[in-house]
């Protein structure tokens, strides 16, 4: 039996409304949020990160805490299955070309904080069949997580570790939902972002905002006034696995 010109058009309006609403929510969310700020966004010509390793406590998470129950990221204890956004590693396993036999005892303990590089060479980017990793402007690079076919070309790519794939349902494992912020899907693949949706709204990264001693330092790269360029340029640095030529945005004082 053919529909009626009046279900054809309730059909069509239907369809409509579930492909423009999703836009309308998402201007009006975005404006009511942006009001509570006074509007203003966060920019740069290209962000990045100083993490000073002499602020970091022994033993603090504050900032993998922040970023990980911001993001809805799956607390999974199984090593095979685990997503991580920050995580910490040993000074070696960071920077293993930097270790010798007299390095100082001091070093030798430190646990860094570990994230996405957001490389201004990205080769996740590159290898991406389906653009679902992208480069923002401003160097953020960025994961569409509908476009994402988990073919994990990118964490083959990436020389930092700093992608995790949804071998498992995430959601379960999710304690307290953030419902500002979208869970993933099995099968897709996940990083850090730079808080990219708190800098739409005039806020840092939950990971700087969260870390009490001021470890973390976060701004454009571009800007010789910048508090991280000033850091940066009067404190010796490390940037991680840098001879690649990947450029990672991420400096570590040591």
């Amino acid at each position: 039996m053919m529909p009626s010109r009046r279900d054809f058009l309730k059909i069509a309006g239907i369809s409509t409304l579930s492909l423009v609403a999703p836009s309308i929510i998402s201007k009006v969310w975005a404006k009511e949020k942006s009001t509570i700020v006074g509007g203003k966004f966060l920019t740069a010509k290209r962000w990045g990160m100083a993490i000073d390793a002499s602020k970091c406590p022994v033993g603090c998470v504050d900032c993998i805490t922040a970023c990980h129950g911001d993001h809805n990221v799956p607390d999974i204890s199984n090593p095979r299955h685990e997503v991580k956004w920050i995580w910490q590693e040993k000074f070696s396993a960071v920077f293993p070309n930097e270790s010798h036999p007299y390095l100082r005892e001091s070093l030798k303990k430190l646990k860094l904080p570990v994230l996405c590089n957001h490389c201004a060479n990205p080769p996740c980017v590159r290898v991406c069949p389906t653009k679902s990793t992208f480069q923002r402007q401003d160097g953020i690079v960025m994961m569409d997580y509908h476009r994402c076919i988990g073919c994990r070309l990118c964490m083959a790519a990436c020389p930092y570790g700093a992608r995790s794939m949804n071998y498992r349902e995430p959601r379960p494992f999710i304690t307290k939902l953030n419902l500002d912020f979208p869970t993933r899907t099995k099968g897709v693949v996940e990083k850090c972002n730079f808080c990219e949706e708190r800098l739409a709204i005039g806020l840092k990264p939950a990971c700087v905002e969260a870390c009490k001693n001021k470890a973390l330092v976060f701004g454009d790269m571009e800007n010789p006034q910048s508090e991280i360029r000033l850091l940066i340029e009067k404190r010796f640095n490390l940037r991680r696995r840098a001879n690649l030529g990947t450029q990672p945005q991420i400096y570590y004082i040591v």
